[in-house]
């Protein structure tokens, strides 16, 4: 029976981390974040059964080692994003330009136009 238990939690996990290669792939976080608790309780269900050695086991592994790698990934990726959106913002708020003697000069820019009205 112990055998089939495991077969059933290998088997569930692979069936989580398919759904969350999938997530990774097509970018939806929302759907990632809710994997995270039952992924973590199969994990645990499988060590609290000692399984130290299988085929199913190692293609577990190899699934686990590929999202990680696209984990990896999207976490750089969201880290490029947020870069270029703080140089984005700095851009807005200053204007730099270089002198004819090669120094940087930088100018504050004003953040709300004023227009006035004459009749």
């Amino acid at each position: 029976m112990s055998s089939e238990v495991e077969a059933t939690l290998i088997k569930s996990l692979e069936e989580v981390l398919d759904l969350e290669r999938e997530a990774l792939v097509q970018g939806d976080l929302d759907r990632l974040s809710n994997m995270v608790p039952e992924k973590e309780k199969l994990i645990g269900a499988i060590n609290d059964l000692q399984v130290l050695d299988s085929e199913e086991l190692i293609r577990v592994q190899q699934k686990a080692e590929r999202n990680q790698a696209l984990l990896n990934s999207a976490a750089e990726g969201i880290r490029a994003v947020a870069s270029r959106m703080a140089e984005l913002r700095r851009v807005r708020q200053e204007f730099s330009t270089y002198g004819a003697d090669g120094q940087r000069s930088e100018f504050t820019v004003r953040s709300t136009a004023n227009l006035e009205k004459r009749a």
